[in-house]
């Protein structure tokens, strides 16, 4: 079963793929005397992180920084990246118990002015950041003379002992399974397929399941700070990246610096919530996309949805031997939803596939699923629903779930369908219980951070960016607004909203509240 939804981590890098107590306004991890906190070693007078007391093992540990290896997804990525392992509970509530290692990649700031470390999350949950930090610098390359850049593979994925539920053949047999199901035999398939997944997790996860939590990561986050000698976490957050800043920043409100969220998960939906939300961003970036081409947006999503209703009936076949889906198409179909710079890949392989060419769409299928031209998949979606799983207490029925069918068709006859029948699916008879309806991510007492929303993003709409800012609290979530296209805003062609988030960055200074760039 494929997932297309949930602030999926293709968010940062989709467009390099294809053309995702006080404010630290100051703070620079460094003390007279001391080393700059760049070599791992604890900054002199830096308090242990808040939450559970920490042996020495952990507190005390020095991060030896050495060459990025290859791996099997990314090649090293060379120059002036070094990585290195983080050693964290498994159980934050045993803290001297078993630990887990989480990779680590960092690129030194270039200048003299160094502010500290700028931690990254790019998104997923299940994205890498060790994959993704090399390829996004030149984004941030305007940060990169005062903060070191750093990201990390949270627990459970790439790196860190990435999670995989499925072999190859399995993960391709699953293609085959109608997500829209029509019948009872194919609500029987559907249903035993998530069923089956969750099993499959459990099997190859073992107890690291019940730990993969975005309160676990959170928790990681803060001991990383206090680990690379910062007093304070400057960070910048994208798409799930968001959810998981905001959590930190209720943990730690104290420890907060300069923070960035961008393409904001809205922190008051629940599964069922996110899943309309989506379904309501997807379809408003679809009509956004029809009207750059000139076509009427009710006309051209008949079209397409009477597309994908032909392809549930007789899929098309793949000179590989595949088929093209209609849960393969619907993939398909949102990859290039996530960039404007995209939008050209679409109308192509929305032409091929209505003249009977089902290559193009299923090629942008395969980079969603990260499958390669020997068949390899790669596992983010995998740790995405572990993750996602863990964290969301809801569990819709399939009755449930065919009850909320007209309320999401009316959002979106092409992308309702799919995510009205996801919400019973996802995490069907999953081995794990989840934890909480929606996250906690009031962070009373925090500096201002700076929630950034894009009118035209499909996966995170934009409403989240100010639902964030109201839930984080009254002087401390700070909204900035950009009339764009395309998940996620900083780098995305407006030197508005660039030139926005570097002074915040570079200098400390948050932008008035409800700022716009159009």
């Amino acid at each position: 079963m494929h997932r297309f939804l949930r602030w999926a981590a293709a968010g940062a890098t989709t467009a390099v793929l294809l053309t995702g107590c006080t404010g630290g306004a100051t703070d620079s991890g460094r003390e007279s005397g001391d080393d700059d906190g760049r070599n791992g070693t604890r900054t002199g007078g830096l308090a242990p992180p808040s939450g559970p007391v920490l042996p020495s093992s952990l507190t005390a540990q020095e991060l030896d920084w050495g060459e990025c290896q290859e791996t099997p997804d990314s090649p090293a990525p060379g120059g002036d990246w070094r990585c290195a392992t983080l050693k964290v509970p498994l159980d934050w509530a045993q803290p001297e118990g078993r630990t887990t290692g989480l990779s680590l990649i960092r690129s030194e700031a270039r200048g003299d002015d160094r502010i500290g470390s700028l931690v990254f999350n790019f998104g997923g949950p299940g994205g890498s950041g060790v994959s993704a930090m090399p390829s996004y610098a030149a984004v941030v390359s305007s940060l990169r003379d005062r903060y070191d850049l750093v990201s990390f593979d949270p627990r459970g994925v790439g790196g860190s002992e990435g999670i995989r539920c499925r072999d190859d053949k399995a993960i391709q047999a699953a293609e085959a399974v109608d997500i829209t199901p029509d019948t009872p035999a194919e609500e029987r398939a559907f249903l035993a397929d998530a069923a089956g997944f969750g099993q499959d997790c459990a099997r190859t996860t073992g107890e690291l399941m019940a730990h993969v939590s975005t309160t676990d990561t959170a928790r990681d986050m803060d001991l990383m700070r206090h680990v690379l000698g910062d007093d304070k976490m400057h960070y910048f957050g994208i798409s799930y990246g968001t959810e998981l800043g905001g959590v930190y920043a209720h943990l730690f409100p104290g420890n907060v610096g300069r923070m960035v969220l961008d393409a904001v998960v809205d922190p008051t939906a629940d599964a069922v919530g996110h899943a309309e939300n989506q379904t309501m961003g997807f379809q408003r970036a679809l009509n956004d996309y029809l009207k750059s081409a000139g076509e009427d947006p009710e006309r051209g999503t008949a079209r397409i949805a009477a597309l994908l209703e032909g392809l549930d009936a007789d899929p098309l076949p793949a000179t590989s031997g595949r088929e093209l889906t209609q849960s393969m198409a619907v993939i398909g179909i949102v990859l290039p939803l996530y960039s404007k710079d995209s939008w050209p890949s679409l109308t192509s392989a929305l032409e091929a596939a209505e003249s009977g060419d089902s290559s193009e769409l299923l090629a942008l299928a395969d980079i969603y699923n990260e499958r390669d031209a020997s068949g390899h998949y790669g596992t983010t979606t995998h740790a995405q629903r572990v993750i996602s799983c863990l964290d969301d207490r809801q569990r819709p029925t399939l009755d449930e779930a065919r009850r909320s069918l007209p309320r999401f068709e009316r959002l979106s006859p092409v992308f309702g369908p799919f995510l009205g029948w996801d919400t019973a699916g996802w995490c069907h008879d999953w081995p794990v219980d989840g934890l909480h309806d929606t996250p906690e991510v009031s962070a009373p007492g925090a500096p201002p951070i700076l929630t950034i929303g894009n009118t035209g993003d499909p996966a995170t709409p934009y409403e989240g960016a100010r639902r964030m800012a109201d839930e984080l609290g009254e002087d401390v979530g700070v909204v900035l607004t950009w009339k764009g296209e395309g998940h996620g805003a900083y780098g995305s062609g407006s030197d508005c909203v660039d030139s926005t988030v570097d002074t915040y960055l570079l200098e400390g200074t948050p932008p008035r509240d409800g700022k716009v760039c159009s």
